[in-house]
C-alpha cells in the first residue's frame, strides 16, 4: 500500500484531498435502482383517502346544497339567481368527488343521470317561454300566467321556476364538466 490512499481489507481505498480515486465498472453497473420517494408515489395516485374530508364534506354538503337552492330561489326578489344557485349546487358533487373518489361518484350520481337532468331542465325552460308566446304574451311574459290561467304572483312564481330550470342546468352542466375532465386523467375514459 502506498501513502497517499490508505484502505482496509473489503473497503474501497480513500484518497487523499484533491486526488480522485477511480470506482470500478461493475460495481456501478450491479448497483440496485433508487425506490421512488413517498412524493412520486403519491403524485401516481390520483385519490388518497383522507377521514378529516370525508367527514367535513359528510357535515358541509347538506348546508351547501340547501344554499345553492336558496340562492337560486333568492334570484326572484334580489341578487342571486339560477347560474349561481347553480354552480354551488354542482359544487356539492365535485366536494364529493374529491372527499370519496371520483369512481364511487360517478357511480352514484350516474352521469346519464345528469344528461337527463341538463335536458329536462332545458325543456323546462323552454317550455315555459313557449307557454307564454302560445298564452298570447311575449317569450317569459310572466303576466300572461295571471291573466289566462288565474295564477296568483306570476311574475314572481314564474321567475322562480325559471331561475329552478337554470340551476338544473348549470348544476348539471358543472358536475358533467367535472366527470369529463376526471376521465380525461385516465386514458380518454368516455364521461
Amino acid at each position: 500500500m502506498s501513502d497517499d490512499a490508505t484502505s482496509e481489507p473489503g473497503s474501497e481505498p480513500v484518497a487523499p484531498e484533491g486526488s480522485e480515486v477511480d470506482e470500478p465498472a461493475e460495481e456501478s453497473a450491479t448497483e440496485e435502482p433508487a425506490e421512488e420517494s413517498p412524493i412520486a408515489e403519491t403524485a401516481s395516485r390520483p385519490y388518497v383517502e383522507s377521514p378529516i374530508i370525508m367527514a367535513t364534506v359528510r357535515v358541509v354538503a347538506p348546508f351547501v346544497f340547501t344554499f345553492g337552492l336558496f340562492i337560486m330561489f333568492h334570484g326572484a326578489d334580489s341578487s342571486g339567481g339560477g347560474f349561481q344557485g347553480g354552480v354551488i349546487v354542482g359544487t356539492v358533487v365535485l366536494m364529493l368527488g374529491i372527499a370519496f373518489g371520483i369512481g364511487p361518484t360517478r357511480e352514484w350520481v350516474d352521469p346519464s343521470t345528469i344528461v337527463v337532468l341538463v335536458g329536462l331542465g332545458t325543456l323546462g325552460f323552454v317550455s315555459v317561454g313557449l307557454g307564454t308566446v302560445a298564452l298570447g304574451g311575449a317569450f317569459l311574459d310572466y303576466p300572461v300566467f295571471g291573466t289566462a290561467l288565474g295564477v296568483p304572483h306570476p311574475s314572481k312564481y314564474g321567475i322562480e321556476l325559471v331561475e329552478l330550470l337554470i340551476g338544473v342546468i348549470v348544476a348539471g352542466i358543472i358536475t358533467g364538466l367535472f366527470f369529463a375532465i376526471a376521465a380525461g386523467t385516465r386514458g380518454g375514459e368516455s364521461a
